[in-house]
């Protein structure tokens, strides 16, 4: 990469360039034996072209096709979407054909984490109460609120307890599909290795029964320490059963003690990274964050998956134009069909509603310089580092596979992170670049901003600045920096979201289907 200060040039295929700071018209500027004098402003992390573009050629970042010019386009002139159209590309979705391999460290690093009886790893201790209908949310929100800090001083090895609250669980199909992905997402937060014990509230005349819940993930109340013999079975409390919500709370409050103290037996002990599993996400996304933000996590993933841990790549709507280069590193023809498969089924989801994909980039990522949704999906799959894809999840599936895995989720993000948490992440990273403020619970959110006036700007929410590629150059360096935060976040650090209590708000279950 090409860096000036001014501007970068990403691939020598490449007819745009990205303006690292804002430039104005009439500016030359140099490259090689070259001169480009601007037409017009350019805002910072926007394209202009480093050459005349006519009207119907293809616009190329990265080295692959962002769009294509609708105009002719000068040299030095904005590049954006007042001149280019997504248009149609056909892509050459070779299966298998070029499978990194790699290379595994021989010495493996610790964390200091939690082994749960289970045998699985978690990063945080956390009691839940899990709403199973949106008519138990108040009374779960009720019962949270009454643990006061005081009562949970007398717990230090509990992190909290969280209110897992959201607005389906009824007007489905009972054992429909939006019915089982709601179940598969909470037994997933039930089940999962940062949630030590939990209390399931339910109406009682939904049709996402909490004993259906139970008893379809074979779940136990308490994932205790490792060497422990809770098994005893999931504490299930209806409202109607209990006489209303006044008696629901009050009998809740009774049984979650005992839930808390086994919950503060709970110790950290060393544990190999190789057990995390790291959730990736972008939200928020500026022309920096395929540039800076994106590509460093990328690197720290890499490191992960050498470690013999596990990465999850999501948001398959902005893996739409840029699936080619995963299908390629798939490691057989059946994983990079299954991801196809997806692409597919939200094309066809998209038609129903007589929509495209490409409604995606949102209104703040063109204002951030995004084009066009290929542009922004061949800068999201940067956070995938370089290493094969391994396979291909349905969302909040639980996740087995050591390596690069891809999940199923949708692009906004509080339902896309959910979907991984859900399939058992264990820490997240999410980079941004016009400054999503986001956190979640139980599972710690690392904030990557790809801009450094970004980040100075929102200082208290932002974990790391990955501005610094551009403006002190080093992928590596940053990526070296957020892979050591893994590790620090993964023993107990607390993230600038953690330091505010974000991330009560942020469960959101993902429901495609309709309400009846």
């Amino acid at each position: 990469m090409l860096d000036t200060r001014l501007f970068v040039r990403l691939h020598p295929q490449d007819n745009v360039y990205v303006a690292v700071k804002t430039l104005q018209a009439g500016q030359e500027l140099s490259v090689g034996d070259a001169l480009i004098k601007l037409q017009e402003e350019i805002p910072a992390g926007h394209k202009f072209a480093c050459k005349s573009i006519s009207s119907g050629d293809a616009i190329l970042k990265f080295g692959q096709i962002i769009g294509f010019a609708s105009e002719n386009i000068e040299s030095g002139c904005w590049v954006h979407v007042h001149n280019v159209t997504r248009g149609d590309i056909d892509l050459d979705h070779q299966m298998a054909q070029e499978i990194p391999e790699t290379e595994y460290y021989e010495t493996i690093p610790n964390f200091q984490g939690y082994r749960r009886a289970s045998g699985k790893a978690g990063t945080r201790n956390y009691v839940a109460v899990i709403s199973t209908v949106n008519c138990s949310a108040t009374s779960a929100r009720m019962v949270v609120d009454k643990i006061t800090p005081e009562i949970l001083a007398q717990y230090p090895h509990v992190d909290g307890v969280i209110a897992l609250t959201h607005k389906a669980g009824c007007a489905f199909e009972f054992q429909g599909s939006d019915h089982e992905q709601l179940n598969r997402t909470l037994a997933g937060y039930a089940n999962h290795p940062n949630v030590c014990g939990y209390l399931v509230l339910g109406l009682g005349c939904e049709t996402a029964q909490g004993s259906y819940l139970i008893e379809s993930h074979n779940l136990v109340q308490l994932a205790g320490s490792e060497g422990s013999k809770s098994e005893s079975p999931s504490l299930l409390l209806n409202i109607q059963d209990q006489g209303g919500i006044a008696k629901t709370v009050n009998r809740a409050l009774e049984v979650i003690p005992d839930i808390l103290q086994e919950a503060n037996k709970c110790k950290r002990e060393p544990i190999p990274i190789s057990e995390l599993i790291v959730a990736t996400e972008c939200g928020g996304s500026d022309g920096y964050s395929g540039i800076t933000a994106n590509p460093a996590i990328g690197y720290a993933s890499d490191r992960i998956v050498r470690s013999k841990g596990t990465v999850i790549l999501s948001e398959v709507p902005e893996i739409y134009g840029g699936e080619h280069l995963l299908t390629r590193r798939a490691i057989s023809q059946q994983v990079g069909e299954k991801l196809l498969e997806r692409i597919k089924w939200w094309e066809d989801y998209a038609q129903k509603f007589n929509q495209r994909i490409d409604n995606n980039p949102s209104v703040g990522n063109k204002k951030g310089g995004l084009t066009t949704i290929y542009e922004k999906s061949l800068g999201a799959i940067s956070k995938a580092g370089t290493t094969a894809l391994r396979d291909v999840y349905a969302y909040a599936e639980p996740v087995t596979e050591k390596g690069l895995v891809v999940m199923d989720t949708p692009g906004y993000d509080p339902a896309s992170v959910t979907g991984m948490i859900a399939g058992g992440a264990t820490i997240s990273l999410f980079s941004t670049g016009r400054g999503s403020c986001f956190g979640s619970k139980p599972t710690p959110t690392i904030k990557i901003c790809s801009n450094s006036a970004t980040y100075n700007r929102l200082v208290d929410d932002m974990d790391i600045n990955a501005g610094e590629v551009l403006s002190q150059g080093g992928l590596e360096k940053t990526g070296e920096e957020i892979y050591q935060m893994i590790i620090d976040v993964a023993s107990g650090k607390k993230t600038k979201s953690e330091h505010q209590d974000i991330g009560d708000e942020e469960f959101c279950p993902w429901s495609p289907g309709p309400i009846f």
